[in-house]
């Protein structure tokens, strides 16, 4: 009887830059195939979203991003895992809706803010109905729906930035999540709302437990070899229910050795590429294979930890320099009209042909974002995002 699969790091680093079309871009993928090979791109900052989707099709451009979003409606702007913005293939948004509406609620609000199970569920419908037919702000949202629930809902007690939010906020990534709100075209500096229905007739989410079993063999697909414990961390769940989940996908899954530590892939899904990866690249803010990516301590090696990660080790606070497939360094952009000055920090001196490549990367991040670019290697003076 033959033991686990043993994988390294090297072979398991050169697989994922494969698979998320970072080793070389993909020449017949849409932004929407992209996003689901992410399993989402973080859309926090959308024009960090924008490069991570661009950068990984050959030719893409932001614009391209746009037009899949706001004109043929492939991508589906949301809340997804963690409850943080993200972009979501539209084709997949039944899979994302009944996983994550199938999790448990996160709710950090004192009695006096946090609603009942029974306003919820109230507030939801109502978010759902008022935004059946309409693209409404913030303030129009909030108008609506004091006229269809009562004051209660909408007093401003949430603590928000230093001002107050009306109640109803706390319940956005949870009707989010029940597939009742999505978000819509920016009206000015306005964010809106709408109900995905209106662009995706006969939707609905799918069933939790089945969803939940999907979206675990696609996370495995692309961050695997992978722990119940990475998973869990990744869509903010317990560790038992992942782990219970783990166990129900049987032999569905393979255990195996990454450089002697227990993990789980796919079935079958042993194989990595003969030789490491080699190369340099500028992922932006939040970019899915920093985030999703496990183990961190290899991920972010030395050095990098301490600057690239939070001091509470969360990633993709920083745009990271990747070196040979992991994080070597950080980034930073700053727009200034129709021109971008890229300071890029890395953590080791580069090589002629790192520099080289560091050089078209920079050009690279150019032709996607539409902008002229002007690269400095030295100190990057700016915080990590909050």
């Amino acid at each position: 009887m033959t033991g686990p699969a043993a994988l390294t790091w090297s072979g398991v680093t050169a697989r994922r830059m494969a698979r998320h079309a970072l080793a070389e871009p993909a020449a017949d993928l849409r932004p929407d195939a992209i996003a689901g090979v992410l399993c989402g791109a973080h859309a926090q900052l959308l024009g960090a979203a924008e490069l991570s989707i661009g950068r990984r099709i050959t030719g893409a451009t932001r614009a391209d991003v746009r037009r899949a979003l706001w004109d043929e409606r492939t991508l589906v702007k949301t809340f997804g895992p963690r409850g943080t913005i993200h972009l979501l293939p539209a084709a997949d948004l039944a899979m994302w809706t009944g996983a994550l509406s199938a999790l448990p609620p996160i709710t950090h609000h004192p009695d006096p803010v946090r609603f009942s199970p029974g306003q919820a569920e109230e507030v939801m419908a109502a978010i759902g109905d008022s935004l059946a037919d309409a693209e409404l702000t913030v303030d129009e949202l909030t108008e609506s729906l004091e006229a269809r629930t009562g004051p209660w809902a909408v007093e401003r007690t949430m603590e928000a930035f230093g001002g107050k939010w009306p109640r109803w906020r706390q319940l956005t990534g949870a009707a989010a999540h029940r597939g009742m709100l999505c978000f819509g075209p920016d009206r000015g500096r306005n964010v809106t709302y709408t109900n995905p229905h209106r662009w995706l007739p006969g939707f609905r989410p799918a069933d939790g437990d089945a969803a939940l079993r999907a979206l675990l063999t696609r996370y495995l697909y692309a961050y695997g070899p992978a722990t119940p414990a990475n998973f869990a961390q990744w869509l903010a769940m317990p560790v038992r229910r992942a782990t219970e989940l783990f166990g129900v996908l049987g032999e569905e899954l393979e255990r195996v050795e990454l450089d002697g530590t227990p993990a789980w892939t796919l079935a079958g899904d042993t194989a990595t590429p003969p030789e490491p990866y080699r190369g340099i690249r500028l992922l932006p803010y939040f970019d899915a294979y920093v985030v999703a990516g496990q183990p961190r301590n290899q991920l972010y090696p030395g050095a990098a930890a301490a600057r690239a990660l939070t001091p509470a080790g969360q990633a993709g606070n920083y745009p990271v320099l990747l070196v040979d497939g992991v994080v070597g360094g950080v980034w930073h952009q700053r727009r200034s009209g129709g021109a971008i000055a890229i300071t890029v920090e890395p953590l080791q001196q580069l090589t002629a042909p790192q520099r080289r490549q560091l050089d078209e990367e920079a050009s690279l991040v150019g032709a996607v974002m539409e902008a002229a670019v002007m690269l400095t290697v030295g100190t990057v003076t700016v915080g990590a995002h909050a």
